[in-house]
C-alpha cells in the first residue's frame, strides 16, 4: 500500500527542521575559530555537532521502517488471507542541547502510520533542576516496560496486545502536556506527566466543547536493584487516571499485534472487546517485571483498567473493566546481552560482537487479554438503547526471531497464532494466523 502526503505535511517538515537549526545556530554563527569551545562532529548513528564544553549540540537521525503482513482468520473480516505491505514509520528526528540545561526534540513520522498534520514529538526540556527534567511540549507518555523501549528496539515487530486495552495512556496525539522525570543513582527512574487529551475530536457520539480541559494523568516509577552489562533485574510500577464526562463513547478494539489489520481497510478485522458509555473515573495501572542474564531475558507485565459507565446511557449499572498480561522469553544466539537504560527504565539495542555475522536473537511471546461483563453497543446504538452484557477476550502466541545485521540495520520475521473467545468474524473465525516481516535501517 502506497499513500501519499500532502504538501502540507512536507513544508511542516522542512519547518521542524528549520526551527531546531535555528535554535543550534546560536552555537555556531559565524566563523568556527578556537578561541572558545572546540567543535566535534560525529556521523556515527546520524549526523551531531556539538561544541567540547556540550553547551551546544545538535543532532539529525531517524528511522526507515518497511513492514509486510500476511493474515488470515479472524485476522480478517471474511476469513480469505490478505497481504500488506507498507512504510510503517519514515521518521526524521532533531535533537540538540542549548546553554547546557535546555534540550529540544522534534520528530515527525512520514511514513504510512503517521499524520500529516501532527508531529510524534516536539518538546523542550529545562535540565538545571538536577535531578529533576521538566518537559514541556507534545512528547510520549510512558506507561509499561515495552512502552518505554523505542519501537527501533523493542523485541517484537509489535508491541503487546494489553496496551489496546487502554490505549489513552500512551497516546501522545490527543494534545500536549509537561513532565517531570528523574533517575536517581542507577537504582530509580520515575516520572509523572499531565497531557491534555480532546476527547471529543473523533468520537461519533460525544463532542465536548470543553474538551480542552479533559487531561490524563500517567505515572510510572522503576526499581532495578542489579543493572550490570551482562545483568538487569528490573521492577516497574504504572499508572493512569482521567475523568470523562458522561456520554463519551468507548470501545476497546484490538490489532492483536499485527498493524496490517488497520493497513488492510477493507477486510482487516479489529475486533471489538468492549463497548459502553463511560461517566467519570477511568483509571488503569500496571506491573511490569523483567531479569536479564547474558543472552537470556524474561519479563513481563500486567495491565488492570477500570472505567465508570454511565448507567442511564448503558441502559444498565455496568462498569468498563479489562485486564491483560504478557511473557516473553527472549535468548541471543550469538551470545550478546540486551542493552540497559535506567535513564528511562528500559531495555535498549543488541551490539553485535561480530561485524559480519551480526547478532541473532530468538524470543517468544504470549499475551492474554479479558474485558469482564460490559454492555455492548450495536453501531448507531442510540443513548438510552438497553442491551446484553458480553465478556470477551483473545490470546496471541508470537515467535519471532531478529537479526541485528550491524547498529543500523535489522532485519526482524514474527509468526503470529491468535484465538478469541465470545467474539468471531463475519465468516465465524475465532482464531487466526500471520506473519509479520520488517527490514529497518537507523541513522
Amino acid at each position: 500500500m502506497i499513500r501519499k502526503h500532502s504538501f502540507r505535511g512536507v513544508m511542516a517538515g522542512f519547518a521542524t527542521s528549520a526551527l531546531a537549526l535555528a535554535v543550534s545556530a546560536q552555537a555556531f554563527a559565524g566563523t568556527v575559530t578556537t578561541d572558545g569551545a572546540d567543535i566535534v562532529v560525529k556521523t556515527k548513528g546520524g549526523l551531531e555537532v556539538g561544541t567540547t564544553d556540550k553547551a551546544f549540540s545538535f543532532k539529525i537521525g531517524g528511522r526507515l521502517q518497511v513492514d509486510a503482513d500476511s493474515f488470515d482468520g479472524f485476522y480478517t473480516a471474511n476469513g480469505n488471507r490478505a497481504d500488506e505491505t507498507y512504510l510503517r514509520r519514515a521518521r526524521l528526528e532533531i535533537s540538540g542541547v542549548a546553554y547546557q540545561d535546555w534540550e529540544y526534540t522534534f520528530n515527525r513520522n512520514f511514513g504510512d502510520s503517521g499524520s500529516d498534520d501532527d508531529w510524534d514529538e516536539a518538546s523542550i526540556s529545562y535540565t538545571g533542576f538536577k535531578p529533576v527534567t521538566l518537559t514541556i511540549g507534545r512528547m510520549d507518555p510512558t506507561f509499561g516496560l515495552e512502552e518505554a523501549v523505542s519501537s527501533k528496539w523493542i523485541t517484537a515487530i509489535e508491541r503487546s496486545a494489553i496496551y489496546d486495552l487502554a490505549s489513552w495512556v500512551n497516546d501522545h496525539m490527543n494534545g500536549e502536556g509537561v513532565r517531570l522525570r528523574t533517575t536517581l543513582g542507577d537504582v530509580f527512574h520515575g516520572e509523572i506527566g499531565a497531557y491534555r487529551q480532546n476527547l471529543g475530536d473523533d468520537n461519533e457520539f460525544f463532542q465536548n466543547e470543553d474538551g480542552e480541559n479533559n487531561h490524563a494523568f500517567v505515572m510510572r516509577g522503576v526499581f532495578a536493584p542489579i543493572v550490570e552489562a551482562d545483568q538487569v533485574l528490573h521492577f516497574g510500577l504504572n499508572y493512569a487516571t482521567r475523568d470523562v464526562e458522561e456520554g463519551y463513547r468507548e470501545r476497546i478494539r484490538s490489532r492483536l499485534s499485527v498493524r496490517g489489520t488497520t493497513e488492510d481497510s477493507v477486510n482487516g478485522n479489529r475486533g471489538t472487546y468492549g463497548d459502553a458509555f463511560l461517566d467519570g473515573d477511568d483509571s488503569a495501572y500496571g506491573l511490569e517485571a523483567a531479569y536479564m542474564m547474558g543472552p537470556f531475558s524474561v519479563q513481563g507485565e500486567y495491565l488492570s483498567r477500570t472505567a465508570d459507565g454511565s448507567e442511564a446511557l448503558n441502559g444498565n449499572d455496568k462498569d468498563l473493566e479489562a485486564s491483560g498480561y504478557n511473557v516473553q522469553l527472549a535468548y541471543t544466539l550469538t551470545g550478546e546481552s540486551r542493552g540497559y537504560k535506567i535513564d528511562g527504565g528500559k531495555f535498549d539495542k543488541i551490539k553485535p560482537n561480530d561485524k559480519q555475522l551480526g547478532a541473532w536473537e530468538v524470543f517468544y511471546r504470549y499475551d492474554n487479554i479479558t474485558v469482564d461483563e460490559t454492555p455492548r453497543l450495536p453501531a448507531g446504538a442510540l443513548a438510552g438503547l438497553t442491551v446484553d452484557s458480553i465478556e470477551a477476550g483473545a490470546k496471541v502466541h508470537t515467535l519471532g526471531v531478529n537479526w541485528y545485521v550491524n547498529e543500523a540495520v535489522k532485519i526482524s520475521a514474527n509468526y503470529l497464532k491468535a484465538s478469541a473467545d465470545d467474539i468471531a468474524n463475519a465468516n465465524g473465525d475465532d482464531d487466526g494466523d500471520a506473519i509479520s516481516l520488517r527490514a529497518q535501517y537507523v541513522f
